[in-house]
């Protein structure tokens, strides 16, 4: 299935999905309403635990770095026995 996206707003389509046909316009208000909501509280929430993240989260970046490392380790292999 190609994704399909197209310039003109009235034929905003994804996935062969009208998506202006298949939501009501207060059903769109709606989820872009609660977005944003859900985004700025989001961001409120990590801000006022931030502290907390500093002392119980210390040292999460060496697990990030370990598994980029995996799966660049699976890319390679990949790579290397498909030729």
């Amino acid at each position: 299935m190609k994704c399909k996206l197209a310039t003109n707003p009235k034929h905003l389509t994804i996935f062969a999905i009208n998506i202006f046909t298949m939501f009501s316009q207060g059903q769109l208000i709606f989820a872009i309403c609660f977005l944003i909501a859900f985004i700025v509280i989001m961001i409120f929430s990590y801000r006022k635990d931030i502290a907390t993240h500093r002392i119980f989260y210390k040292g999460n970046y060496k697990i990030l770095i370990g598994f980029l490392i995996f799966i660049g380790l699976l890319f390679v292999i990949k790579v290397v026995l498909k030729h």
